[in-house]
């Protein structure tokens, strides 16, 4: 797994506490610090050095010192980079390793670059199953110390494992193969993972609307000669083999149509974490239309609301002009 390094951890949720296992298990040592002392706690009954405050986390670790930081995106995160960066000393690297807007990125970096503190942008995607499967990393900031840190992503990538080298690159070496990316500098790792759940946005949509199409055959309002009374559990678990949407995402579906196939333990409630709003951004800003991308994340706005003010403007004008009043009852 590489030379083992030292490095420090603030914030052990979902995604930190995992990645440390990982990192510990590749042959690193970590020190770690999370505002809530039990998760301190439950890390440091799995052998691992918790720290009480942030302040004693920088002072057990050696200079020059490697600070990961993934806590929520926003404020948390700006105030964990501005103490942190009271903290530390010239030649320290700090990497923030949550959804950060890659904006915030550009002006943090410039900010520690005249302390002489490096900083690391890390849009890190694997979720749930990172420990298992590795996390995909997509990083930003200069590249001296992406070098320096290089071997922590290592461990934390899942490594060329079982996919198939890409028809086409040939000779082409690069870490990309690995699961992880030096993208460019300050902010481009946030950019390029900003992008990424985006796209991710426009997939699951695809795959919502697909399903519900498939469930929706065997409306009463179809001649009973076009009625399927299709099981939609089992179409996704067929996709899953040979077809060309197959993908994660779809096995993460099937998965989940497995155990409940009416859903019926979901509201349908979705929200959005930022990145799909700031990949609409993005696209503005560079005048690229993007249709698809726009459509899965108002779709979430609306999964959120009974009825709009414009669904009423809607059927109050149809009344107006043609009479038509709405049922008595919808579901």
């Amino acid at each position: 797994m590489g030379s083992g390094m030292q490095m420090g951890m603030v914030g052990l949720g979902r995604m930190g506490a995992n990645m440390v296992r990982r990192l510990t298990g590749g042959g690193h040592t970590c020190v770690v610090y999370d505002r809530d002392p039990e998760a301190v706690a439950r890390m440091a009954a799995e052998g691992v050095d918790g720290a009480g405050s942030l302040e004693a986390l920088v002072a057990r670790l050696d200079a020059p010192r490697v600070v990961w930081v993934m806590v929520p995106a926003g404020a948390p995160t700006e105030q964990t980079i501005q103490a942190l960066a009271d903290l530390l000393s010239p030649g320290d690297i700090l990497i923030d390793g949550g959804n950060s807007f890659y904006k915030d990125d550009v002006r943090r970096a410039a900010d520690l670059a005249a302390r002489q503190i490096r900083y690391l942008d890390v849009g890190t995607s694997g979720g749930l199953w990172g420990l298992e499967r590795g996390y995909c990393l997509m990083i930003g900031g200069e590249r001296s110390a992406f070098l320096v840190v290089e071997p922590i992503l290592r461990t934390l990538a899942p490594g060329q494992g079982t996919v198939e080298r890409t028809p086409g690159r040939g000779d082409r070496v690069g870490t990309s193969e690995a699961g992880y990316l030096h993208c460019g500098p300050a902010g481009a790792g946030h950019f390029v993972k900003m992008i990424h759940n985006g796209i991710e946005y426009g997939l699951m949509q695809a795959y919502a609307e697909g399903l519900d199409i498939l469930r929706n055959a065997s409306s009463p309002d179809l001649p009973e000669a076009h009625r399927y009374g299709l099981d939609v559990a089992e179409i996704t678990e067929l996709w899953r083999r040979g077809s060309v949407v197959s993908s994660w995402l779809l096995d993460l579906a099937a998965s989940a149509l497995a155990e409940d196939p009416s859903l019926t333990g979901y509201t349908g409630f979705v929200e959005d974490s930022g990145e799909g709003r700031w990949t609409i951004q993005a696209a503005l800003e560079e005048s690229v239309p993007a249709e698809v991308l726009s459509c899965a994340l108002y779709t979430r706005f609306r999964s959120r609301k009974e009825h709009t003010f414009a669904e009423k403007v809607l059927s109050a004008m149809r009344r107006k002009f043609g009479g038509h009043v709405e049922p008595a009852s919808r579901k």
